[in-house]
């Protein structure tokens, strides 16, 4: 009985302090706008019109069963008002929105325009005459504000845009903002403070902001487009797509280069050559018409955004041909030489068994969809002395090969997909630090008669990236632009466009 007592006390105590801080919301209001119609307001009429606003404003919101569920739960109160209005920082956070075009978008998206619009309302006399008027100001400002700190903090924390919507050929684990995320924000004590805690601190991005903000004209590029690509690569640069490690592999498709990475300072630097794309150069970026085109349509052979743990190398490798290679090229060269394929080691399997004698196999009219062909290791071979394996679902890999004079070219888009090094030799050390592993690969590479394959597996696994970067700043801080050469830039723009308007 007793506890009951207590319980029904607490209770109580509970419900009567609600209640004061309800009936305390036209109070607070009145004295941080002294405007006395706000004397009037009453919490139970003012969530019968917030609900009615919410019900009519929700296909503007992004996150919009997020947000109703947060207002049912704190009885349809104007939380963000209450918690920040009196304190300015309502003030603060719409010139944050309106200052957005500093990251590279639109302050539209972020409705910077309306909030300080009816901010202005809220703090204007003539504008709010009416408890009615002061109601429906009210119940915007807060689910205006609500919307657009929720959409301004995901963006600058994880971007605007999720490149696996966007891109057909992208494989990286990229994190979203989730539920709790978006909620934790609702919460946030101190605006101004964490407005300013999730500004993107990396070197790249400030050097791309303060370029943005001085109207920087690249080399060969006007002053509208060099802002275009400024602003797609603040966005990629936003992507939470990397995982933090000690050492990862680095390359970067457009740059047709790869550099290892140690606690983020670049121990070593090469070429690399990528797929071959579409060659759109960045000076003629424009509009893309996904409602056209349904999806990015990359060309067949382009190398694919993706993120792996590179787990084991082979030496003098044997090359598994793809299926679209040997359609497209080896059965015709076949067709064209009897000896193509004796001479260039390649065997042709049909049904898992070795085909005797593959040169007596008409070519020309037979289908290449039936045979499959590998490659056998040798000087010759594609895929050069070492192959550097990590899981993807493109079949795509690091490795060497025995075409180096393609590494003296400028545009080096030239693979059928996979990524050829320059210096695989020193790449293998990077990864396998010196020691028995190493001096084995050394000495297999090494050889040129008797090569057989070897599988090596790395002492720990490392990270790689394969990434898309038109422009950045290199390590002396000097920005480095680069040609669009799979017109990534091209789709990405056109999206972030679409969202501001």
């Amino acid at each position: 009985m007793r506890i009951s007592k207590i319980w029904f006390v607490l209770v109580l105590l509970a419900l009567q302090a609600c209640k004061k801080s309800r009936s305390e919301i036209g109070k607070e209001l009145f004295q941080e706008t002294r405007n006395s119609v706000f004397k009037k307001v009453e919490n139970e009429a003012f969530a019968g019109v917030f609900k009615q606003v919410l019900a009519d404003q929700r296909s503007n919101l992004r996150n919009p069963k997020l947000i109703t569920s947060f207002y049912e739960q704190n009885g349809y109160e104007p939380v963000l008002l209450l918690k920040h209005l009196p304190k300015e920082e309502m003030k603060t956070f719409a010139q944050y929105l309106s200052q957005s075009a500093a990251h590279g978008l639109d302050p539209k998206f972020f409705q910077a325009a309306e909030i300080s619009q009816l901010l202005g309302q809220i703090y204007d006399k003539k504008a709010i005459k009416t408890v009615e008027e002061a109601y429906q100001a009210m119940a915007l400002l807060e689910l205006k504000s609500a919307n657009s700190l929720i959409n301004y903090s995901n963006a600058l924390q994880f971007g605007v845009i999720s490149p696996r919507k966007i891109y057909a050929q992208y494989y990286t684990e990229t994190k979203r903002p989730d539920s709790n995320t978006m909620n934790a924000v609702l919460a946030v004590g101190d605006l101004k403070t964490y407005l300013d805690s999730i500004q993107p601190k990396g070197a790249s991005y400030l050097a791309l902001q303060k370029a943005l903000a001085e109207g920087l004209t690249a080399p060969g590029m006007t002053k509208e487009q060099t802002a275009r690509v400024l602003q797609v690569n603040l966005e990629r640069l936003r992507w939470k797509n990397r995982k933090d490690a000690d050492k990862v592999v680095l390359v970067n498709i457009p740059d047709f280069s790869l550099d290892v990475l140690e606690k983020g300072k670049s121990t070593l630097h090469m070429k690399v050559c990528v797929g071959e794309g579409r060659e759109v150069n960045v000076n003629e970026l424009k509009e893309y018409d996904e409602n056209d085109l349904k999806k990015d349509r990359p060309f067949s052979r382009e190398t694919p955004q993706l993120g792996s743990m590179i787990h084991s190398v082979q030496v003098n490798p044997v090359w598994n041909i793809p299926e679209s290679i040997a359609k497209k090229e080896i059965s015709k060269y076949a067709a064209a030489d009897r000896y193509y394929l004796a001479n260039n080691n390649i065997d042709v399997y049909q049904n898992g068994k070795i085909v005797e004698d593959p040169e007596l196999i008409d070519w020309s009219a037979a289908d290449a969809g039936s045979y499959s062909f590998k490659q056998r290791p040798g000087d010759d071979n594609s895929l050069g002395k070492i192959k550097f394996l990590f899981n993807n679902q493109s079949s795509v890999y690091l490795h060497d090969t025995p075409a180096k004079a393609a590494f003296n070219q400028s545009m080096r888009a030239v693979s059928h997909g996979c990524v050829r090094v320059e210096q695989p030799l020193e790449l293998a050390r990077a990864l396998f630090g010196e020691g028995d592993k190493f001096e084995i690969i050394k000495k297999q590479m090494a050889l040129t008669d008797n090569q057989q394959a070897k599988d090596l597996a790395l002492p720990k696994q490392v990270p790689v990236y394969l990434t898309y970067f038109t422009t950045w700043a290199d390590a002396n801080g000097t920005l480095q632009f680069r040609k669009d050469i799979y017109g990534q830039d091209v789709v990405l723009y056109s999206y972030l466009q679409k969202m501001g308007a």
